[in-house]
């Protein structure tokens, strides 16, 4: 057991669904609302941790509730780029060797940021780790499901400004219930348009109906989630049969009711059908995981063998919103560093 543990930590693997304001440091937090003079629900790092941990909620709603607390200090440029350094690192410590970190720039500029700040100073933060630690990481910008759909069309203007720049693609997050995405699939055209990648949250809060408007409506590339995709067989053979990936998050499904429990989860269901995944965190802080946390947690409850956990590593590689080239070429070099770990268990 200690054995697999170990080679699912040196597995190189790729984190392509991580919200940067869900993923701070306990100790950052009360730093920064020192420094702003602001007050934290407690004042130990331990102890706000373990506050931040989302074990109540009753749905998505709720686990959303915290995301107010770590916006609090995530107001000024230097703590925007602190804090996206600073999960780099963790990142990079357990092993990841890509990061696609997202995250909605409208909520940082509530005391005043311009809006080109809030992007420009998570990419320096990113840019110094990629320089000390050699991860490779990319912004995705989120558009928020319950604000006007103009607002979401100013982020995507925002994200097709820092095409090839750092940016690599729009999401849509937030509350999903009444919340449809084709009401925001102007913002969608937008980034489409101009050849950007597009994910959006889908299939959730909300079931397969949700992932059809991410599609049909907005040309999703990914599915965010796409936990309730089972729910729709014809839709769920369409996404296997174009190699739709989805990003899935197990411990935070777990944590907003999308599924009873991990043993529930339907991601083998999604792996024996062939379809394209990736494992995720979601948010590090409110759901207190990593990368490799999640990669056992689907050993431990779902079965998944080293091989089978593997390939689901190199599915997340192929997945990446990256050049063909620039992944082919990542791909091999992660292939080679798995071959170098493998032995008998």
């Amino acid at each position: 057991m200690q054995d697999l543990r170990d080679r699912l930590h040196r597995l190189p693997k790729a984190e392509l669904h991580v919200h940067l304001d869900g993923s701070l440091r306990p100790t950052t937090m009360l730093e920064l609302a020192e420094q702003a003079g602001k007050k934290m629900p407690v004042s130990e790092p331990a102890a706000l941790g373990d506050y931040m941990h989302v074990r109540d909620a009753r749905n998505l709603v709720d686990y959303l509730s915290r995301f107010e607390i770590t916006l609090s200090v995530m107001q000024t440029a230097d703590a925007l780029e602190r804090i996206a350094y600073e999960l780099a690192e963790d990142l990079a410590r357990e092993n990841v060797r890509y990061a696609e970190i997202r995250y909605s720039p409208i909520l940082n500029i509530r005391e005043g940021l311009p809006l080109t700040e809030t992007v420009d100073a998570p990419l320096r933060g990113l840019q110094r780790a990629e320089r000390e630690f050699g991860i490779k990481t990319a912004l995705i910008i989120c558009g928020i499901r319950n604000m006007e759909p103009s607002t979401s069309r100013d982020l995507a203007d925002l994200t097709v400004a820092y095409k090839n720049r750092g940016v690599v693609a729009f999401d849509l997050a937030g509350a999903e219930y009444n919340y449809p995405a084709k009401k925001h699939k102007d913002a969608f055209y937008t980034v489409i348009n101009k050849n950007m990648a597009a994910t959006i949250h889908a299939g959730e809060a909300y079931g397969a109906e949700s992932i059809h408007q991410a599609l049909h409506y907005c040309r999703a590339h990914r599915i965010g989630h796409g936990t309730r995709l089972f729910e729709d067989r014809d839709l769920m053979d369409h996404i296997r049969d174009f190699q739709i990936p989805i990003e899935i998050c197990l411990t935070s499904n777990v944590q907003t009711r999308a599924v009873s429990s991990f043993e529930e989860h339907p991601l083998r269901l999604y792996y024996e059908e062939g379809i394209v995944l990736s494992l995720n965190t979601d948010n590090r802080l409110m759901s207190a995981t990593t990368v490799t946390e999640e990669y056992w947690r689907a050993h431990k409850y779902l079965g998944f063998t080293w091989s089978e956990l593997v390939n689901l590593a190199l599915m997340s590689f192929s997945s990446a919103f990256l050049p063909r080239p620039e992944k082919n070429a990542m791909l091999e070099r992660v292939k080679q560093e798995i071959k170098e770990i493998e032995g008998p268990l």
